[in-house]
């Protein structure tokens, strides 16, 4: 059985300054969005994206996932609390985000963006789609280093059991790492390779929406639901329902698009 190595969430302290691991991952995130989307501009330089874009594209999305994550996880999974604690909404180095909240707001972000530079919505995000998957890796291994979001107590025998010493001393599931397989790794290199030859317009962002959601949907089932919530609706978790409408729109957009 492992034991979770109860990892320092402050990677460096400069005075009353600290550096929190959880920080780095949206660093590192942004770093891979720059690296890849430069790849991924020069693939569809023919589809007029140049690597330049980048610049505009990374600060709009930075903006849609920090507003829009907090406000999701205020909305989805905490509502009464920020209801009778409104000022805490903008608490936002107390932590609490939410992916659902974010795609929400990237996808506002990118139609700004699209209206800004008169291109094409669903051709914007069919550029970003692949360029996404990394940097969601990368915040789970900040959950993964914080001991966050747990999984479920799992079988004692299973090899990577893992004891999470900051939260019980039951071995559970490293959901953590599973989202960071799933949602991450395998999200990524599905797009990226599906995404090498031209595709209709909104099919990328479709396999996105539908991979993700299933992904998620799999992923959960080994994850402990939020505490202020529990299981909702047939035993499944917010995060859960909040992927449905997610399958629903990418597998629209897949077959809408393929006829």
């Amino acid at each position: 059985m492992l034991i979770h190595p109860e990892i320092d969430p402050i990677a460096l302290q400069i005075g009353p300054l600290a550096i929190r691991w959880y920080g780095l991952t949206y660093l590192v995130a942004f770093i891979l969005f720059l690296v890849l989307g430069r790849i991924r501009a020069r693939q569809n330089i023919l589809r007029g994206w140049k690597p330049g874009d980048l610049d505009d594209l990374l600060l709009y999305g930075i903006l849609g996932v920090v507003l829009g994550g907090r406000i999701g996880y205020c909305l989805f999974y905490n509502t009464g609390y920020y209801l009778t604690h409104p000022l805490e909404i903008f608490y936002v180095w107390q932590g609490g985000m939410s992916f659902h909240g974010g795609l929400l707001g990237v996808i506002f972000a990118m139609w700004l963006y699209a209206r800004r530079t008169e291109r094409n919505f669903l051709g914007t995000m069919d550029f970003i789609a692949p360029l996404v998957p990394l940097g969601l890796a990368s915040g789970r291994i900040g959950n993964f280093i914080n001991a966050e979001l747990p999984g479920r107590a799992a079988d004692p025998s299973l090899p990577w059991a893992m004891i999470f010493p900051t939260v019980d001393k039951i071995p559970r599931h490293p959901s953590q790492l599973y989202q960071f397989a799933l949602e991450g790794v395998l999200l990524f290199v599905i797009l990226w390779i599906y995404a090498l030859k031209p595709r209709a317009l909104g099919r990328v962002s479709g396999a996105f929406l539908l991979g993700y959601g299933v992904f998620r949907i799999i992923a959960e089932f080994f994850r402990e639901p939020d505490a202020s919530l529990g299981f909702l609706s047939l035993g499944m978790t917010m995060g859960q329902w909040l992927c449905v409408p997610m399958i629903l729109l990418g597998g629209w957009l897949l077959v809408r698009r393929h006829q």
